[in-house]
């Protein structure tokens, strides 16, 4: 019997949000083939980075991964919808997060896993060592081991990807934010999520809302905010629940998420 292969890489101890780098290439990009950009970023050096290897490796180790063939594949083409209607930061970023946590299994894990059962509890402090030692437990159920170096380097990328990104908070100690996810950000993610193929009672259970540290009744709470700020139509009897939006493209939710983040 074939074991199973590892999900999980170790990315992250070098390339972590990096927001406004992804943000700019993001703004960017195009339907043009990915070889001849990736080349551009290095060549025109458009990251304004010291070399032009670190800015090769930010768009070979960051941006393809994530935003070219992640999940949903072609991400920034979402995300470039927002840029281009200059949306807020506090909207653009959770989606940011959520295309990173996607395609990042280790971010990914540890938030749902990890993070969000203890955000309901009185200790806050996520510190480094513990996030080695499940770092650790987790390579090892597929057989796999990475050096002490190595490991703290990831728990120290995953950390600060997390604050970055604005679920924990801290510079030097590191502790779980209140969770906080923007209305507008919240309508649009839902609408990715349908466009996945989710809907009715699955859509407003799916785990990916943990990744915010959402419990069930707030994301409820969500859904008839957004219905009430016309963002989504919610209505729910029992276990019967209908989610529709008033779009029917990832432009026009845009477009609806724009108008009423004005």
């Amino acid at each position: 019997m074939q074991k199973a292969p590892c999900p999980y890489n170790t990315r992250l101890q070098k390339g972590g949000a990096l927001l406004d780098d992804m943000r700019l290439l993001v703004r960017q990009w195009s339907e043009v083939p990915a070889g001849p950009q990736g080349d551009a970023v290095v060549v025109e050096n458009l990251l304004g980075k010291e070399t032009r290897s670190r800015a090769f490796d930010i768009y070979r180790r960051v941006f393809r991964p994530r935003f070219l063939e992640g999940d949903p594949p072609s991400a920034w083409k979402l995300l470039q919808l927002l840029e281009d209607r200059e949306l807020s930061l506090e909207i653009v970023r959770p989606v940011y997060y959520w295309v990173t946590a996607r395609r990042e299994r280790i971010l990914y894990d540890f938030v749902i896993d990890e993070l969000a059962p203890r955000s309901r509890s009185h200790d806050r402090i996520v510190r480094t060592e513990e996030v080695a030692s499940w770092i650790t437990e987790r390579f090892a159920q597929y057989k796999r081991t990475l050096s002490s170096v190595v490991t703290s380097k990831l728990a120290r990328g995953v950390l600060s990807t997390l604050r970055d990104f604005g679920i924990l908070e801290g510079a030097v100690k590191k502790r779980i934010a209140p969770a906080y996810l923007p209305i507008e950000a919240f309508a649009y993610l839902s609408f990715a999520l349908h466009a996945q193929g989710t809907s009715g009672q699955a859509l407003v259970g799916h785990k990916d809302w943990a990744l915010f540290l959402l419990q069930d009744s707030i994301v409820e709470n969500q859904f008839l905010e957004a219905d009430r700020r016309d963002l989504l139509t919610y209505q729910a009897a029992g276990r019967i629940v209908r989610v529709d939006f008033p779009a029917h493209s990832f432009e026009e939710m845009a477009d609806v998420v724009a108008r009423r983040s004005y």
